[in-house]
C-alpha cells in the first residue's frame, strides 16, 4: 500500500480553512474569501504607531493590528519598488529575471493575479504599478487604474486611486465570485509634500533625537544639513503617513458596510524600508528631500540597503475568525516572496507554477509557529552585486566586490545588525557562502536594461509582441 506523506502545515491548513467554512477548489459552497492588498510605497518598519515610532497617528492601521495578526520578522522580495513587486507577483527572487521587469514585464511568468483569475477571482489593481509598461488585459488583471490625482490636496496623494479600489470593492462585494484587489499607493515616496492641513495635525510635534534609535540619527544630521528644520520636516512626513492612514479607515469601514469582513482577507505592508535623504545641491532636491524622514526602527540601513532596515517591513493581517486578532507574532519569518503560494493555498489553487521560491506559510497566518523551510535571498539585477541570505538566525552579507568584507549577524541577539560575527563563526559562513554561490549560479550573466527612451520604447515594443 502506498503512503502518501502531508505535512504538519498542510494539515492544519486544512483543518482550519474546514472549521471556518472556506471549502477546497472543487466544492460548490462557499466561495474563498475576498483579498485587499494594501501596499505602502518607501514605508519605514517603524514608520506606524502600532511598529513604535514615537509620534506617529495611524488609528486605522492599528486597528488592524488590533483585530488580526501583527507580524515582527516579515521581509520583502526586493530593496526597491520593481524588484519587491515582482517577487509578490511572481513568488520568485526578482534576480532571476534577466530583463529588468520594470521595463520588459514579467516575460510570460504566471502571477498570483493569473492563478486567482482562474480560480473564479474577480482582480483589480489600483495606484502604482512600476513592473513593466502594460497593465490592462495582462497579468489576469480585470481591471486597473492609476486613480485620479489627488497630490497636494487635503485628502492626500493616494485618496484618488483609493477612490477607484473602493468602487471596484464595491461593485463586486457579495456577488458569486469573489474578488483579489492591490491597492498600491505611492506613500511615502519622494517627495513628501503634503498639503499644509495635513502636517498641521502634528504641529505639536517637537523632536527629540533620543527618541530614536542610533540607526536613524545620521538622516536627522543630514536633514540639517540640507538646512531643515527637525520639527517642521518630521510634520510633514508624519502627515503625508496620516494621509495613507485616512484611506486605510475608508477601506475598512466600505467592507464592513458591506457585510463582507468575515469573508475578507486585508493585509496592509510596504514595499521595502524608507527612502533616504538626498544629499545635493539642487533646490528642489533640498526642499523636499530633508522631509525624508521615514524611520526603520532599530534596524540599520533602508532602501537600496540589503541590510534589515532595507529588507524588513511592517506586515499586518486580518481575517475574522481565522487569524489572532491582537496577535503579536515574534517567532515566524516570512516574506513577499510567499504571496503567491500562500493566497493560493488558501483559494483552492491546485495548479502551481513548477518553480517558485516562496513558502506556502498559510499555516503561519492561521497562527502556527515553525522553522521556516527556504532560506531568503537577496541580490539586485547585476551580475556583480553582493548578494545576502537568511537562513534561520543568521544574515550573511557575502562581499563581492573589492574591499568589501563578509559581513554575519546573528539577528536572534543582533537585530540592528551592528556586531560582525563572521570571525567567529567560520562553519557558518562556509555553510552561508555555499548556498549563497549555488544560487547565484543560477541567476544570469547579464540583464537587460532600458537607459533612456529609445531603449524603454522597444522595450514596449518587444514586451507587446
Amino acid at each position: 500500500m502506498r503512503i502518501q506523506h502531508v505535512t504538519c502545515s498542510a494539515i492544519l491548513l486544512a483543518v482550519c480553512l474546514g472549521a471556518f467554512g472556506v471549502q477546497p477548489a472543487n466544492s460548490a459552497e462557499p466561495t474563498p474569501p475576498n483579498i485587499v492588498f494594501i501596499f505602502a510605497d518607501d514605508l519605514g518598519y517603524g514608520d506606524l504607531a502600532c511598529y513604535g515610532h514615537p509620534y506617529a497617528k495611524t488609528p486605522a492601521i492599528d486597528r488592524l493590528a488590533r483585530e488580526g495578526t501583527r507580524f515582527t520578522q516579515f521581509y520583502v522580495a526586493g530593496i526597491t519598488c520593481c524588484p519587491s513587486r515582482t517577487g509578490i507577483m511572481t513568488g520568485l527572487f526578482p534576480a532571476r529575471f534577466p530583463k529588468y521587469m520594470a521595463d520588459y514585464g514579467f516575460r510570460g511568468r504566471v502571477t498570483v493575479t493569473d492563478l486567482l483569475k482562474q480560480r473564479g477571482y474577480r482582480t483589480g489593481h489600483f495606484g502604482k504599478w512600476h513592473m513593466g509598461p502594460d497593465t490592462d488585459g495582462v497579468y489576469g488583471i480585470d481591471e486597473y487604474a492609476a486613480g485620479e490625482r489627488t497630490k497636494g490636496t487635503p485628502r492626500g496623494r493616494d485618496a484618488g486611486l483609493f477612490d477607484s479600489a473602493i468602487d471596484f470593492i464595491k461593485r463586486h462585494a457579495n456577488r458569486d465570485k469573489p474578488f483579489y484587489v492591490n491597492i498600491w499607493g505611492h506613500i511615502t515616496h519622494y517627495p513628501v509634500a503634503p498639503h499644509r492641513s495635513l502636517a498641521a495635525k502634528f504641529k505639536h510635534v517637537k523632536v527629540d533625537r533620543n527618541d530614536f534609535s542610533k540607526t536613524m540619527q545620521h538622516k536627522f544630521d543630514e536633514c540639517l544639513q540640507l538646512g531643515g528644520d527637525l520639527d517642521r520636516c518630521m510634520q510633514r512626513y508624519l502627515g503625508d503617513v496620516y494621509a495613507l492612514d485616512m484611506q486605510v479607515e475608508r477601506v475598512l469601514k466600505t467592507i464592513d458596510d458591506l457585510g463582507i469582513r468575515d469573508n475578507t482577507i486585508v493585509v496592509f505592508s510596504s514595499d521595502h524600508g524608507p527612502a533616504p535623504i538626498k544629499l545635493g545641491k539642487d533646490k528642489h532636491a533640498k526642499e523636499f528631500s530633508r522631509n525624508m524622514l521615514g524611520y526603520a526602527g532599530q534596524f540599520r540601513g533602508g532602501k537600496h540597503s540589503q541590510y534589515e532596515g532595507g529588507v524588513r517591513s511592517p506586515f499586518l493581517i486580518r481575517w475574522p475568525g481565522r487569524v489572532k486578532a491582537g496577535h503579536v507574532d515574534n517567532a515566524n519569518v516570512i516574506s513577499g516572496i510567499d504571496w503567491l503560494p500562500t493566497l493560493c493555498s488558501i483559494a483552492g489553487v491546485k495548479d502551481l507554477p513548477k518553480r517558485l521560491d516562496g513558502d506556502d506559510v498559510s499555516d503561519i497566518w492561521l497562527g502556527a509557529t515553525r522553522p521556516r523551510i527556504k532560506p531568503l535571498l537577496w541580490r539586485t539585477s547585476s551580475p556583480n552585486a553582493s548578494p545576502a541570505i537568511r537562513d534561520g538566525k543568521w544574515k550573511l552579507h557575502l562581499g563581492k566586490r573589492r574591499g568589501q568584507t563578509v559581513e554575519l549577524y546573528d539577528l536572534s541577539n543582533d537585530p540592528s545588525e551592528s556586531n560582525n560575527v563572521a570571525s567567529r563563526h567560520a562553519d557558518v559562513v562556509a555553510r552561508l557562502t555555499k548556498k549563497l554561490n549555488a544560487w547565484v549560479a543560477q541567476l544570469p550573466k547579464a540583464y537587460d536594461k532600458a537607459d533612456n527612451k529609445a531603449d524603454r520604447k522597444k522595450a514596449r515594443k518587444e514586451r507587446r509582441q
